[in-house]
């Protein structure tokens, strides 16, 4: 009897110290906790709180689309600025064909003629194909002492073409007068304004055939082969040299 009454007693204590506490507590619905705020303490300021005056006000800008196919780390140059690739051009012949070799000095003997195509294969297979070729003519004659002079067109392969003149004083056992139709292979010869100068016969370079002579010229790299064919008589063995210039010289020297 007496146990049962101290624990109505102690029951009636506990109840009385668990209502304050009680009382704090504050029911919560589910469907509205994340409305729920924990009420600050008194004096107590957030440090990582913002103030919104603080905050700057970025401007709205409409979204633009990028192309896929572009590439986003550089920008892309129109179509109408970009540099065409630069075109491929062949380097030009430093030297003439041997079939406009051929044709051409057909043109200066006539096409056909008995020993001409020997007589410049023969130079071709010694010397080569030359860089530039003379078609011209001259006329001359001697007494002892003998003089030529001629005029053509000089082909070059990489310059073009140009008028010249020749003069050809010689001295020897030389008689007679003679007309030549001439056609000069030229060799070396990497600028025409380097033609302009005085050529000596060189001894034991000399070709014959059909009719057909050529002579052997020389000076520094520049070489010069003359190929004749003359009409009149002229009979001899002379040395002299053969002088080229832009305008007609009637001085052979």
């Amino acid at each position: 009897m007496l146990k049962s009454a101290f624990l109505k007693l102690l029951a009636a204590g506990l109840a009385v110290m668990a209502a304050p506490a009680m009382a704090q507590i504050t029911e919560i619905d589910p469907n509205t906790a994340d409305q729920y705020q924990t009420p600050a303490e008194e004096g107590y300021t957030d440090p990582y709180a913002v103030d919104p005056a603080d905050t700057p006000a970025y401007p709205e800008t409409e979204y633009q689309p990028v192309d896929p196919g572009l590439d986003q780390g550089m920008d892309a140059a129109p179509a109408d600025t970009v540099p065409a690739a630069p075109a491929v051009t062949a380097a030009p012949r430093e030297t003439v064909p041997r079939e406009d070799i051929f044709t051409a000095a057909e043109d200066v003997f006539g096409k056909g003629a008995a020993g001409l195509g020997g007589i410049i294969e023969d130079i071709l297979s010694d010397q080569g194909e030359p860089i530039a070729y003379i078609k011209g003519q001259e006329a001359g004659g001697a007494f002892v002492f003998g003089v030529r002079y001629g005029s053509g067109t000089m082909h070059h392969e990489i310059e073009g073409d140009r008028v010249v003149h020749w003069t050809g004083p010689s001295l020897g056992f030389d008689f007679g007068a003679d007309a030549s139709k001439v056609f000069v292979l030229v060799y070396n010869l990497y600028d025409s304004e380097d033609l302009f100068q005085r050529y000596p016969g060189a001894e034991g370079n000399a070709y014959a055939l059909g009719g057909f002579t050529a002579s052997y010229h020389r000076s520094g790299d520049v070489v010069l082969i003359p190929v004749r064919l003359g009409v009149g008589l002229r009979l001899g063995v002379n040395a002299g040299y053969l002088k080229f210039t832009e305008n007609n010289n009637w001085l052979p020297f």
